[in-house]
């Protein structure tokens, strides 16, 4: 609230600013962001605050928006467990939550009837509220390799996951995910598949719970085993391995893959491609390098999939709730904006939230829900007593 003071200015008009609306946060989904880690230790996100109006009808600045990525197939549900949005495809883009608006300046209220008005419009609060965020994962890299051929023990070792690591087949009975970061602007996800056996693909042990994993990876990194494994060659796992995938999905066939033959450290099978330990380390890094070129170059060249938004519009208009104990609640943005904004405690800002809530129709609304003198009106976090016109 601000009035016009100059010299040889008796009488200066009201000249307030507006305040500057503050900032929104947006959920993004980033085909570089792969996972929801970032969330685990710092959970809560706040859009930036707008500046205050001043004299001489100078506006504050609004806040900037805030930008929080997110995988691609991350998933907005409310605490109750209904979807907000789908965020499936990069650039996809939902509103979590608006910035209050910025109140006005006392030379907004300037009228033939209010010469002079000595208050001004408080500042919106800003939405607030809990989300839970669920990733549909599509790994970048899967494991795929025979029981006990050493998937659990690479995982363990480039990421900071902890699958359950044993000398006996079938360790692993569900994926395990790892999250491997190499810089600030890089990470991807290695899954790790449970072990297939020959007729996976028709569904011997388990093999469609097991394939179905592999559906949705990038890149897939086939682990032979150097070791003596049931008298199988690595030429010979290989072959057995690309077969059980094309018979699963022939698409897989044309998926972009590495061959890699693992347990250096122990080998007993000659072998003459690339070789690596996971317990001694031994080719691990130049093997992560190659998979981060795979996987970029996969990143580029994937098909944009269907883009499948959730919008939960704000209510227009206002409608009125009648409560158990009989009190009625006023709903709709616009209403409780003219109470919120509106400094109660100074008359003439009482008397434009009246106005407002006129013109709104809120009175009519009230009496046709049934409201009678006495009644408790609820708009918000205020409470007033029901008086009907006239």
């Amino acid at each position: 609230m601000s009035f016009r003071r100059e010299a040889h200015v008796a009488r200066g008009g009201p000249d307030g600013g507006d305040g500057g609306t503050g900032g929104d946060v947006w959920v993004v989904a980033d085909r570089n962001v792969s996972s929801l880690l970032a969330f685990q230790d710092f959970p809560f996100r706040r859009g930036a605050d707008g500046t205050h109006g001043q004299g001489k009808k100078k506006h504050g600045k609004n806040g900037e928006d805030l930008v929080v990525k997110v995988p691609e197939g991350t998933i907005v549900r409310d605490f109750d467990g209904e979807i907000l949005a789908d965020l499936v495809g990069a650039g996809d883009r939902w509103l979590a939550a608006a910035g209050g608006r910025g109140g006005r300046g006392n030379s907004r209220f300037l009228s033939n009837k209010r010469r002079a008005p000595a208050f001004a419009e408080q500042a919106e609060i800003g939405e607030e509220r809990w989300l839970r965020l669920e990733l549909k994962l599509m790994a970048d890299v899967a494991l795929v390799g025979f029981p006990n051929a050493g998937k659990s023990t690479l995982i363990s070792r480039v990421s900071a996951a902890k699958p359950k690591v044993a000398s006996y087949p079938f360790t692993t009975l569900s994926p395990h995910l790892g999250v491997v970061r190499l810089d600030s602007d890089f990470e991807m996800v290695i899954a790790d598949i449970p072990g297939l056996i020959e007729g996976a693909a028709t569904g011997k042990g388990l093999g469609h719970q097991f394939l179905r994993h592999v559906d949705r990876a990038r890149v897939l990194l086939i682990l032979v085993d150097l070791a003596e494994v049931e008298g199988r060659t690595p030429e010979t796992q290989e072959e057995i391995l690309i077969r059980e995938l094309t018979e699963y999905d022939a698409n897989l066939s044309n998926r972009p893959r590495m061959v890699v033959g693992t347990k250096s450290d122990v080998a007993s099978l000659a072998w003459s491609g690339s070789t690596i330990s996971s317990v001694t380390g031994q080719g691990v890094d130049a093997l992560i390098g190659q998979l981060r070129q795979l996987v970029e170059k996969a990143r580029t060249s994937d098909d944009q999939p269907t883009q499948y938004v959730v919008h939960r519009p704000a209510l227009e208009g206002i409608e009125v709730v009648r409560h158990d104990n009989g009190s009625f609640e006023v709903l709709g943005r616009q209403a409780l904006r003219a109470v919120a904004l509106s400094d109660l405690t100074n008359v003439d800002a009482m008397s434009h939230a009246q106005e407002r809530l006129t013109q709104l129709r809120v009175p009519r609304a009230l009496a046709r829900a049934g409201a009678v003198e006495g009644d408790v009106v609820i708009i918000g976090t205020f409470q007033f007593e029901y008086e009907p016109d006239g």
